[in-house]
């Protein structure tokens, strides 16, 4: 079942995310869904995103008064250079580095980015996950039920960071940025109480690799 038409999706805008995946040194899994969650709120708390006559600021709110869509697409060799030099913001932790660009229509992404590959980002978790930052943080959880690849899990993490930063507690959230908005990824997580806990949560428009509706991932601050 494919989502309904919707008239404030059209047409539709995104966010674009990069990975960069050289094959020789791969990022892992998890390290990738933390940059994609933190690239994000880094990208949307910007002075060219939040400063009145920021640059950025019109793509935004146009972006977040409709559906959220984030793509995430890879990018190695000469390619990953190449994107870097378009405005926006990277974030380089644990071996993995990502890069967030200003929303923009899905019709209309840069050809530097255009070219890049979507579909088929599959990384491997690293075997012993590193400890969670020290507080304030934002620990994210992505549904054990749910089986999606490396880029919609990315993408997923961004929603619920931003989510997280557009819903929080002013107070923690506050604190959560000033701290540079660290992200740790629970695993082995008991799915139904985290969810009972959660600040947020993220139902997926069910465009690419999940139904409509299915909840892919929450978050909270740990403080």
């Amino acid at each position: 079942m494919r989502p309904a038409h919707d008239p404030l999706d059209d047409p539709p805008w995104a966010m674009q995310l990069v990975v960069r995946a050289e094959k020789a040194d791969p990022p892992t899994h998890g390290a990738v869904c933390e940059a994609a969650a933190t690239a994000v709120v880094r990208l949307l708390t910007d002075p060219r995103a939040t400063d009145p006559d920021g640059e950025w600021r019109l793509p935004v709110h146009e972006w977040e008064s409709r559906r959220i869509r984030k793509v995430t697409r890879r990018a190695r060799g000469v390619r990953w250079p190449e994107a870097q030099a378009l405005p926006g913001v990277t974030v380089e932790h644990a071996g993995a580095q990502v890069r967030a660009f200003p929303p923009g229509p899905v019709a209309d992404v840069p050809p530097e980015l255009a070219k890049l590959q979507v579909a088929g980002l599959d990384l491997a978790d690293a075997e012993e996950p590193a400890p969670p930052p020290a507080p304030p943080y934002a620990a994210l959880a992505l549904n054990p039920d749910v089986t999606m690849t490396t880029g919609k899990a990315a993408a997923q993490s961004g929603h619920a960071a931003q989510l997280l930063l557009r819903q929080g507690r002013r107070k923690d959230v506050a604190a959560w940025i000033e701290a540079g908005a660290p992200v740790h990824l629970v695993r082995d997580v008991a799915w139904s109480r985290c969810v009972k806990e959660a600040a947020v949560a993220v139902r997926d428009g069910g465009f690419t690799e999940v139904p409509p509706g299915t909840m892919t991932a929450i978050a909270w601050i740990v403080r």
